[in-house]
């Protein structure tokens, strides 16, 4: 019988940061837990078209700043900065703490497994035959530089 282990815990401390940098005493504990997950929830579905790969948040003593890597920055930053501005206020609505956005670009999106996966089911939505935007896929990652890949869809 095997066994699930997921991925991202399994390189924590060896290859990969936590998501989440924060320390809490016992009853704010859960209260971060859930405000991270909302803010990574709101900002996943409000920038969909922006290729988020991951949302990193620090809590400082009364700030949080929330790093959004991503592909494509300029979607988020938006026409000299309006887009984050509005973010910020959206964002100040789900914690009371203030907030700064810092969206950081990943240089090469073709390696990123996150951004592949999401190409792919992006793809599949579009109805495009699912062993050739595999084969895509796979082809842009090795072009890229990539070592190797495996993918499996159902």
């Amino acid at each position: 019988m095997g066994q699930k282990v997921s991925p991202i815990a399994l390189r924590v401390g060896y290859l990969e940061n936590w998501r989440s940098l924060w320390f809490a005493e016992r009853r704010e504990y859960s209260q971060n837990v859930v405000e991270d997950y909302k803010i990574r929830k709101f900002i996943k579905a409000r920038f969909e078209q922006a290729a988020i790969s991951k949302v990193v948040i620090e809590r400082l003593a009364e700030k949080i700043k929330i790093i959004i890597h991503t592909a494509r920055p300029g979607v988020i930053i938006g026409r000299r900065g309006a887009d984050i501005d509005k973010l910020k206020t959206e964002l100040g609505k789900l914690s009371t703490k203030e907030i700064s956005i810092d969206p950081r670009e990943i240089k090469n999106p073709s390696i990123d497994a996150q951004l592949v996966a999401q190409s792919i089911a992006f793809q599949l939505q579009k109805r495009v035959a699912f062993r050739r935007a595999m084969k895509r896929s796979i082809e842009q990652a090795m072009g890229a530089g990539a070592k190797g890949i495996k993918m499996k869809c159902s």
